[in-house]
């Protein structure tokens, strides 16, 4: 069995402004802009949505293999990730470009200037799946190579492999026609609120519309938790999960996507997935980066049952059948749980 993740790796610049911005712009001289501020402090930290997504993965125990292209100044990331375990036989390694680059300069009020240079995420991935089982073998589309976002869902869904599609970030470069072709017949549709919204409005389709196209459709609301909807009907609420201080939301995505496919992989309905992408999330939002965050497997499980198992079971529970399923199926569902989570401790 492989998790194949494809989307961005790019390394974030993140300096920080003590003043306010603002303050340094003169609103009667817009037209002739020119600016330059003196940071406080600057610091360097991997990142990129396959990156981060595959970060969390290796950390639930998981060794996917990430379909990306990487520049010249990949040499360090490559080292960070060679500890963990991870494959670096999905990267399209280019000697004549750097890495994707963010620049992120943040005053003290959160305001931001943002630089992005694109890179080697300009070339699409070149990785031939050599040892693809559908049976088996799981995918996410993350943001990245424009060129990898259009080609691959059509390359999965022939290829009888499910995948995810999460267009994020890449959702102003892609057309109507792009998402539509992606989102049918994917195993499932991961945006935020805001993305769905803008899904809708390029693609002309409703949201229910879209729930057809699709296995599943997760849309995130933040700290209101998650709505997962699929066309048998379903359509239920996982409540977020309470974190230990808030410090940075960049990457909680990223991080949910990785404890969602976790618990795809080993079996769990996608309501019962989801429970483990807003565990994921969490460690992400505790720490300023987006790879920055470290669990143990025991750890994670620990987490998991002191922030979602000790609520109220659902009626499904208490009463034999489901909103999404029967009470055998929800059984099922939970023992797959305890299963996964137990084995995370061997």
């Amino acid at each position: 069995m492989a998790i194949y993740v494809s989307g961005s790796l790019a390394f974030d610049r993140i300096m920080t402004f003590g003043g306010n911005l603002q303050d340094h712009v003169l609103m009667d001289k817009l037209h002739m802009l020119s600016v330059s501020f003196m940071v406080d402090s600057m610091d360097e930290r991997r990142g990129g949505c396959a990156g981060n997504i595959a970060y969390t993965l290796a950390l639930l125990g998981e060794k996917p293999i990430v379909v990306s292209a990487a520049g010249r100044d990949f040499t360090g990331y490559a080292a960070a990730w060679e500890k963990l375990g991870l494959s670096l036989e999905g990267i399209r390694r280019d000697s004549d470009v750097f890495t994707a680059l963010c620049y992120i300069t943040t005053d003290q009020n959160n305001n931001q200037i943002t630089g992005f240079y694109p890179g080697a995420m300009s070339q699409p991935a070149t990785y031939t799946f050599p040892n693809l089982d559908p049976a088996k073998d799981w995918a996410i589309v993350s943001p990245g190579s424009v060129d990898d976002m259009r080609r691959l869902p059509g390359f999965f869904r022939e290829k009888g492999v499910r995948y995810i599609f999460d267009p994020g970030q890449q959702l102003p470069v892609l057309s109507g026609d792009d998402l539509c072709d992606a989102i049918r017949g994917s195993y499932a549709c991961v945006t935020n609120d805001y993305e769905l919204g803008m899904v809708c409005k390029k693609t002309g389709k409703s949201e229910e519309e879209l729930v057809a196209m699709t296995g599943w459709l997760v849309t995130t609301l933040g700290g209101d938790g998650q709505r997962i909807r699929n066309a048998q009907g379903v359509d239920v609420h996982v409540p977020a999960i309470p974190c230990d201080g808030v410090k940075d939301p960049t990457g909680a995505g990223d991080s949910h996507r990785a404890g969602l496919l976790k618990g795809l992989v080993c079996g769990l309905e996608m309501p019962e997935a989801a429970k483990l992408g807003a565990v994921s999330a969490c460690y992400a939002i505790e720490q300023l980066g987006t790879q920055e965050h470290h669990f143990s497997k025991d750890e994670f499980r620990k987490r998991y049952e002191r922030k979602v198992q000790r609520r109220r079971l659902p009626p499904a529970a208490e009463t034999g059948r489901s909103r999404w399923g029967s009470g055998q199926q929800d059984a099922s569902a939970a023992q797959g749980t305890k299963r996964m989570l137990g084995a995370a401790t061997r």
